[in-house]
Parts: structure tokens; sequence; C-alpha cells
């Protein structure tokens, strides 16, 4: 059997890693690329250059034009951290190079921080990796499918007891036979108002999509799709159909890394992200190595968020 690439290309090793940012002062001097990559641009007036000075642990940059200072921090997803930079990196580092990623459990004992700042760098990067990925569209060859997060709560009782299952879409694109990107998106239910306009932001008009015979999926030739719709039946047959190996295999190898990875996750919150973390990391397993360059990137790109903002549930498309 022929070696896979992908499975076993090396990465960005840890001693790699503690070589290019092992010290405070290489995470810095990798921020400043991350946020300025042609140089420093005055968020207020957007005048380039600036004078750099320390202020007791911090360094900030000032404008020579409207005299405003920034820190290499304000106005991104490291707002107000009292973290060293070097443990932002590391965290990045974990994230990244785990195919499934990691808990915050784990995170906080590879990182040597409480839980609760373990929990909220985890879902900070997350929400980076979820900005990064929100305006992808699938092209080509897609086939899709209905699925669920989460299922019956133990002890609840009524409508209660499924509060944590959620629905989404999972979307895969093929290029030459193989996956290429993946999309998975939250949906209210499976319907058909609710397939056609997630059809509309998902993917390329022109695209060929390959579906089950779900009858609301018919709802994507509205958005000017062409649908090939393939009754598969129910049981082993449905996820057996070769026209929708791949699909089923992302959804098979999603649901592993979630309940393998996280034990305890509030999918009826936070569903969106960890769907969209699997997704970032998935989009780019060929670049393993600059994975961790790039999210830093995300990471100074998104916008700030508290700490009650990242408790809000993700908003559902109806």
């Amino acid at each position: 059997m022929a070696m896979n690439r992908v499975q076993f290309q090396s990465g960005l090793s840890l001693p790699r890693f503690l070589q290019r940012y092992g010290s405070e002062a290489q995470c810095i001097q990798a921020l400043v690329q991350a946020r300025w990559p042609q140089g420093f641009v005055c968020p207020r007036c957007q005048h380039a250059g600036a004078s750099r000075f320390q202020r007791g642990v911090q360094w900030l940059w000032q404008c020579p034009k409207c005299r405003a200072q920034t820190s290499l921090t304000a106005g991104t997803l490291l707002a107000g951290t009292k973290l060293p930079l070097r443990t932002w990196w590391l965290a990045i580092y974990l994230i990244c190079q785990a195919k499934n990623g990691v808990s915050a459990l784990e995170l906080m004992r590879c990182l040597g921080v409480c839980y609760r700042t373990a929990w909220r760098m985890k879902h900070k990067l997350m929400a980076a990796m979820a900005q990064g990925e929100a305006g992808r569209q699938l092209r080509e060859l897609v086939q899709f499918d209905d699925a669920y997060l989460g299922g019956e709560h133990p002890r609840g009782r009524g409508a209660g007891q499924w509060t944590n299952k959620v629905p989404f879409i999972a979307a895969v694109e093929l290029h030459q036979g193989r996956p290429r990107h993946v999309r998975f998106d939250l949906v209210g239910s499976f319907c058909r108002q609710a397939v056609h306009r997630w059809a509309q932001q998902a993917l390329c008009p022109g695209t060929h999509v390959v579906s089950d015979g779900l009858s609301a999926f018919t709802a994507v030739q509205w958005a000017g799709m062409s649908h090939e719709p393939i009754v598969v039946g129910t049981g082993r047959r449905s996820v057996q159909q070769p026209r929708l190996l791949w699909i089923n295999t992302v959804l098979g190898n999603l649901k592993t890394a979630l309940s393998g990875t996280h034990h305890a996750v509030k999918f009826g919150k936070y569903a969106l992200r960890y769907l969209r973390a699997h997704q970032y990391r998935f989009n780019r397993r060929f670049d393993l190595a600059g994975m961790t360059g790039q999210l830093a990137q995300a990471l100074v790109r998104a916008q700030p968020l508290s700490e009650p903002r990242i408790r809000e549930p993700a908003e559902i498309r109806r």
C-alpha cells in the first residue's frame, strides 16, 4: 500500500516549534509579523510607521501623526490577556498539530494554567477558526448529508431532554475523486427553506451536488445547483453507498474525534465552534507545518470577545 503523504507528513515538531517560538521575544516578533506583515499601520488614522517603546512588560507602538498608542494585542482576540505570548503560541501549536484537537482539561495540564483559563483560551482559538472558515464555499462536485450532534439527556423530561441535540449539514468537496475541503453548518431543521439558504451561502453556483433521497435536499436546485439524489434505504446500506463514501467517512471521523477528545460538550451552545475547528484543521491538513502561523494570523484578525460573548449560544440558521 502506498504511503499517505498527508498522514505521514512531518508537520511542525516540538523541537522546531521551540526553536522558533521558545522565548517571549520570538513570540512577540512572530505576532508583529502576523498582525502587520507589511509594517505597522495605525488603526485610528491608517498612517504607516510608528515609534516603539516599552511600558512595564508591555510593548506599545505610537503613531507619529495622530499620537495614538497601540499595543500588540489591542483590537484582537488577545486583547486584555495577562498570559505570556509564549503560552498562547503553545496553545495554538497544541490545537493545530493534534488531528482531533485537544480538550480544555488537557490544555490546562499542558500549559500549567487553571481550567477556566484553558477553557477561555480554547474557545477564543476556536472562535478564530470559525471566523476564518465562515466564508468558505465549496465547488465542482460536493457530497452532503444531514446529521446530528449530541443526543438524549438521560435526566431530562419532555422537550428538555433534547436540548443538547443539534442538527447540522455536512458537505465535502471532491477533487479527482478525493476530498479537498469540508464545511459544517448548523441549521434549525432539515426543511427546504433551511437547505436553500444553506446552499446559497455554502456552495458556488453551478456546483453538482450528490446526496441521499431526503426530500428537503431538492431545495439546492433553487439555488442554481444540479442535484443528484440517491435513495439508499436504511441501516448499513445507507453508509455503504459508494457514491456517498466520502461524506459518510468525514462524518464518521468527525463524530469519533469529538467523542474521543471531548467528553462533556454543550453542543446546544458551542456546537458551531467545535464543528468549525474540525473544519479548519481538515481544510489545512496538507500543510501542518504552516498551520500554527496561519492560526496566529486568524487570531489577530478576529474581533475581541469578552467572556459573556464567548459563552453566548451560536446562531443557528433557521
